[in-house]
């Protein structure tokens, strides 16, 4: 499932990410320098300028870059990357300027605060040397735009992005198809941008530098409430609990792709081939659950996609169901005008941007969403997940322009993914899309817990690596000439994952990621699985739920709706410890109530896999 609403590179100041969608590059400061008092007075003065140009200019650069997402052009590529190139040149401003007052005495808590959004914020940095800014925009948006028009083969014909991704996921497929979609992808998409993606990180690390920082990578860390060191322990940490439940899984889906394809295909040791697991990268598996599914529990009895084309729902009734959810926690109707402007189908007389995102576009009323939806589950469920971002979006929108964000980056993808969780089959049922009579009985709850584990669990070590392989880009450790061993070698390392062919020295596969061209942190993603079993677990306490965690559906409870938005509203303006101990009661981020929602499977998988090689 393409969980892939992602701060608006354009606007990705952590003060100004108004659309969770992802676009060309980042923004900050006004065309001739502000001169305030050097006074913790005129700081704040600074400020208030600082969010008042940003406003003005975010609601513009949104607008362009919406056209651009959903009508790729040689033209709208040139105004994404012009209004883009201003945004980076404001950005680069405002933060060198915000330095300067962030180390005078006796600023206000609040004024400190957008200081260091000002100055940590900026997804891609610009120097401030002439035509920098235009040069890593033009770059960036060259990058996002050729991973939109990319194309694949499958049995030597030419497929596009979004329907190579459906048949990664159908089982029909011989290895061999799935080889080559597998390779002409990574091979077509990604090997033509190594060039300019170095530059581009070599323009941003100028930009870093001027800020004072050792790299773009460290700058990125920065953003979290705590010191660069701190974030990457915590992360680690976090993994480190996750670890046991991800191998046991890793061995289980191991063993049963070798029952299905033979030691020829796929080895009862060591690392699974990238290509059989359902997936373009092998970041979520729950398209070959049917695979590994555990007999007699495996078959759960519904399928959703299968449910929504018994009824045939369209791609509209299936967003109407999504904002229903929320509407059942209290939560107000979405706008008229979101209907009118969000693109929920793939026209079929132009190249857009496929990848599921979230927008803001006037920092206020203006949500929308973006997306290729096909009547399938997996877009039921990216449907409540992106429509997550858009009740947040509107949540915080009275705050002001610098805390109009969530409360870190992980909050943002981690509302709609714990709503996502409450897709039970109670609330099919609630709903009207399952027959009470056809709810699995509780001997299919194994079968019920890997199906969710195959996206969730399966996911974490990608959520990690992906900014990992950056982090080491920006720092230097790995060069140009290594981009893709690395890659690979992080896959390997963390996921134990390998090609399904041999790679040349010149691919460069972390480009066929759309994040990676796209410019999108990715930390987010893996904050967002850990996240988002707390906040389920909260809410189902709230509800005052009694059994297994994951049978829990809060749908329709006006109490979880009301503690939720406490936590919503606050955007940006507290860290997010703060945030997180209004809706859950602890500031401690904790992998435990993941493990607690997947308890029993691990009690099972470890019986499954006794006797058999675990690891890589």
């Amino acid at each position: 499932m393409k969980h892939a609403s992602v701060a608006l590179a354009a606007l990705a100041v952590a003060l100004a990410a108004p659309a969770y969608a992802q676009d060309a590059a980042p923004v900050a400061a006004p065309a001739t320098a502000l001169a305030y008092p050097m006074t913790a007075a005129g700081a704040a003065q600074f400020v208030a300028a600082a969010e008042k140009d940003l406003f003005d200019y975010t609601v513009e650069a949104s607008r362009v870059n919406w056209v651009n997402a959903t009508y790729i052009t040689h033209d709208t590529d040139a105004l994404a990357s012009q209004i883009n190139a201003v945004g980076t040149e404001k950005s680069v401003r405002y933060a060198l300027e915000a330095a300067r007052y962030a180390a005078l005495p006796g600023l206000d808590a609040d004024v400190k605060r957008k200081l260091d959004m000002l100055r940590n914020g900026i997804v891609l940095p610009a120097p401030t040397t002439p035509g920098a800014a235009t040069e890593l925009n033009t770059i960036a948006t060259n990058l996002q735009s050729q991973y939109g028009k990319g194309k694949g083969t499958l049995n030597g014909k030419e497929i596009n992005g979004s329907d190579i991704e459906a048949e990664m996921g159908n089982l029909e497929r011989t290895p061999a198809e799935l080889s080559e979609m597998w390779a002409s992808w990574h091979t077509n998409v990604g090997a033509p941008m190594k060039d300019d993606y170095a530059r581009m990180v070599e323009i941003a690390n100028d930009g870093a530098a001027e800020l004072g920082f050792a790299d773009t990578g460290a700058m990125w860390r920065s953003g979290y409430d705590m010191s660069p060191a701190e974030f990457t322990a915590m992360t680690e940490r976090l993994w480190q609990e996750t670890r046991p439940l991800y191998e046991a899984l890793h061995t289980y889906v191991r063993w049963k792709l070798n029952e299905k394809y033979g030691d020829a295909v796929q080895s009862k040791t060591g690392p699974i081939r990238a290509d059989l697991l359902g997936n373009m990268w092998a970041q979520e598996w729950g398209n070959i659950y049917p695979l590994v599914a555990p007999a007699g529990a495996g078959d759960v009895g519904y399928d959703i996609g299968e449910l929504l084309k018994a009824q045939g729902k369209t791609p509209l009734d299936m967003v109407k169901i999504g904002e229903g959810f929320y509407s059942s926690l209290g939560f107000e109707p979405l706008p008229q005008t979101f209907w009118e402007r969000s693109m929920f189908v793939k026209p079929a007389d132009r190249e857009v941007v496929c990848h599921a995102s979230a927008w803001n576009v006037d920092n206020k009323d203006d949500i929308r969403i973006k997306m290729c939806t096909k009547v399938n589950g997996d877009d039921f469920i990216t449907i409540h997940h992106e429509l997550g971002h858009n009740y947040y979006q509107r949540a915080y929108n009275g705050q002001s322009l610098a805390y109009l964000n969530g409360a870190n980056d992980g909050f943002h993808e981690a509302i709609g993914d714990f709503v996502a969780l409450s897709i039970t089959p109670q609330y099919l049922v609630d709903i009207g899309l399952l027959d009470k009579s056809k709810v699995p009985s509780a001997d299919k709850d194994t079968g019920l817990l890997l199906r969710q584990a195959m996206d969730k669990v399966a996911f974490l070590p990608f959520g990690l690596l992906v900014d990992k392989w950056r982090w080491g880009v920006f720092d230097g450790s790995i060069t140009p000439a290594t981009y893709n061993q690395a890659w690979v070698d992080l896959k390997k390392q963390y996921q134990g994952i390998v090609p399904p062919v041999e790679r040349p020295a010149n691919a460069f596969d972390p480009g066929a990621k759309f994040h990676i061209p796209g410019n999108t942190p990715y930390t987010r993603y893996f904050l967002a699985r850990i996240l988002q079993f707390q906040f389920y677990q909260a809410a189902c306490e709230q509800a005052g739920w009694k059994g297994p965690l994951h049978r829990c559906s809060f749908y329709g409870n006006k109490e979880v709706g009301q503690k939720l938005n406490a936590m919503l509203e606050m955007g940006a303006s507290k860290p997010w410890p703060d945030a997180l101990k209004v809706f859950t009661g602890t500031s401690e981020m904790s992998a435990k109530p993941m493990l607690e929602y997947f308890a029993p499977l691990k009690k099972w998988l470890d019986q499954q896999n006794k006797g058999k090689p675990t690891g890589w």
